[in-house]
């Protein structure tokens, strides 16, 4: 088996194998008490699912477990992206499980999820009896073969005394290297079967190498061209945060003085507050890290992609630069953009060798000049800062809400955002200080992350508070998790930014198609034809009353419409914490995100904001 995928890791509890003389005593167990033996080994504490038939064995000796605290979800897509979530805040490999068929199935979207943004997750599903497999028995669906192309490896289990090999080798793989998604699915016989169990076991692992130690040669090369360079840009992916490198990112920053910018899945692995900071690139970026990556002379690529929300049209994205791309995944490195310098390797060892690398051209007396960078850089900045106008007719700035929850939150506050505008406003206007405090789906855009997210988290990190920011679309798919977190003493706290609409979507109707608004609006009956009187606050989503079915299933529940009473609900949010809170902000429905980038086009062509094209002067590009 090859390593499929890139960014690096976070230190992850390893699956002790043998190698030691050491005999490891032999119990006589069930299939399923020896996969419970084997969850506690690993260092798993929490798993996310739903019983049914083809996993119920394993269900019994589950909960005779003083290690393992399972969380009993309403829909398996939550316990997919509350596994995420928990992964997300604590660095270590989330878990989550269900039975056979359907159960598996509703487990596809947050493991496709996982994958985009190389996240270590372990999927346990129970599969009918193995020799019912091929005949379409009753909940039979095959779902190694369905998750073939999203995970990083899969497993079927059809002999018990496999079972603590395989729970072994998946958490090796879903935190080594690239991290990611990795399936088992058992058949309900090998769980139900008499088997023995020992640990550690002996895996076997034929082809999976990741490479974590960069070539010093790349290294050094890197070094010389971060020295020569005029228009250095430091382009920093989601891979820096899962290597656990962001120390050691601050330190390379500082040395070099070069610019940050920091993408969706990276944002607080350098603190936004940092003076070298220029915001976040791409398709909603600030002006200045869109502009920078476009008038860059080299870009020092570290666990990033080159994707395409990031890049716009590739063949226009950042004409002038050389590139150093380092990535734990070889097939990242020139999968996009070519590389001049590719590195393969763990972030955290690069950007280590990397600081040796430069501070021995700074002793040679070779040190880059960025004061013209920084001349240029600091004028787009001050021109076209990040901002909002408030609504005219006095009703709720989306905006304010965000930014307000971000001002008012206690200090190491994780933050999980649903898909659409409401993301984007959170990734701009809540400041990221420290990592694994913002959590969101940036590759596949899921929407319904938010709040099973947030419940992840939460688990994960009691400790700490736990906003979900979602909108009032996104929480019609997902928010019965509500009911998992009252009943299991998780109180994440829930803002609905609530404008009556399929937000994002909207926009891009009001800019591209003439204001035709088909099937974004949420608040309006069959009746509504789709053709909103612009400029009115709609009153937001009223069916289903959010403050009602937060209520009924167990949270407190608040509405807030008006400016004024906006630092109070989010106080009062904030004191609670022995229940979940849902506070539904009923918001203007014509706010939209800005800068922006349209789909396809170039970066060159970003808007700071509806009709306003930047001007960066006469002579960045020379």
């Amino acid at each position: 088996m090859t390593e499929q995928a890139s960014g690096a890791h976070h230190p992850q509890p390893r699956a002790r194998t043998s190698g030691g003389p050491q005999q490891p005593a032999v119990e006589h167990v069930t299939g399923a008490q020896s996969l419970i033996r084997s969850l506690e080994e690993v260092g798993a504490d929490t798993v996310f699912g739903i019983p049914g038939g083809a996993i119920l064995p394993a269900y019994d000796p589950m909960m005779d477990s003083s290690k393992v605290r399972h969380v009993l979800v309403r829909h398996e897509q939550g316990a997919g992206h509350a596994a995420t979530g928990y992964a997300q805040a604590t660095g270590r490999v989330g878990v989550c499980m269900a039975t056979s068929g359907p159960g598996a199935t509703n487990l596809v979207t947050p493991i496709a999820d996982a994958h985009m943004d190389s996240v270590p997750l372990v999927a346990i599903t129970g599969q009918v009896a193995s020799k019912a497999i091929g005949t379409d028995a009753f909940q039979e669906a095959d779902i190694c073969g369905i998750t073939m192309p999203i995970t990083k490896h899969n497993f079927l289990v059809t002999d018990p005394a496999e079972i603590p090999r395989t729970i072994a080798e998946a958490f090796h793989i879903a935190a080594t290297g690239r991290p990611g998604p990795v399936l088992v699915d058992i058949a309900k016989d090998a769980l139900q079967a008499q088997t023995t169990f020992a640990w550690p076991p002996h895996t076997d692992l034929p082809g999976y190498r990741p490479v974590t130690k960069p070539h010093a040669k790349q290294i050094r090369e890197a070094a010389r061209l971060i020295v020569e360079s005029k228009r250095p840009v430091l382009y920093v992916g989601g891979g820096v945060m899962k290597a656990g490198a962001t120390t050691e990112l601050k330190v390379l920053a500082e040395l070099t003085g070069a610019p940050v910018t920091t993408t969706l899945m990276a944002l607080g692995s350098f603190p936004d507050s940092h003076p070298q900071h220029v915001g976040m690139p791409g398709m909603h970026g600030s002006v200045t890290a869109v502009t920078a990556l476009q008038k860059s002379d080299l870009l020092i690529t570290l666990g990033a992609r080159f994707d395409d929300r990031v890049t716009g049209k590739l063949d226009s994205f950042a004409p002038y630069a050389k590139v150093v791309h380092a990535d734990i995944d070889p097939a990242e490195i020139g999968k996009n953009r070519a590389a001049d310098v590719p590195i393969v390797g763990d972030a955290r060892e690069v950007i280590a060798d990397l600081i040796v690398a430069v501070q021995a051209e700074h002793d040679a007396g070779h040190r880059g000049d960025y004061s013209a960078w920084w001349k240029d850089l600091n004028r787009w900045r001050e021109t076209y800062p990040l901002g909002y106008d408030l609504p005219d007719d006095g009703s709720l700035s989306p905006q304010q809400v965000i930014q307000r929850i971000g001002e008012l939150a206690p200090a190491d506050t994780v933050y999980a955002a649903g898909v659409g505008q409401h993301q984007m406003w959170a990734a701009h206007f809540i400041d990221y200080e420290k990592p694994s405090t913002w959590l969101n789906s940036g590759g596949a855009g899921t929407m319904g992350y938010a709040v099973p997210a947030a419940m992840g988290a939460k688990a994960g990190q009691p400790d700490r508070t736990v906003w979900a920011i979602d909108g009032d679309g996104c929480f019609q798919m997902t928010n019965q998790e509500l009911v998992t977190c009252a009943l299991n003493n998780i109180p994440i706290k829930v803002a609905i930014i609530n404008n009556g609409a399929l937000g994002m979507v909207r926009q891009w109707q009001t800019l591209f198609y003439n204001q035709r608004y088909s099937n974004t609006v949420l608040h309006s009956g069959p009746e509504s034809n789709g053709l909103v009187t612009a400029g009115k606050a709609s009153g937001g989503t009223r069916v289903p009353d959010f403050v009602k079915l937060s209520e009924a299933m167990g949270c407190v529940a608040m509405r807030c419409e008006d400016p004024a009473e906006l630092d109070a609900v989010i106080a009062k949010a904030n004191a609670i914490n022995d229940r979940p809170v849902v506070i539904d902000f009923i918001v203007h429905e014509d706010a939209q995100v800005w800068p922006m980038v349209a789909a396809g086009t170039s970066n060159d062509e970003v808007m700071a904001a509806r009709g306003v094209r930047p001007d960066f002067g006469d002579n960045e590009d020379d």
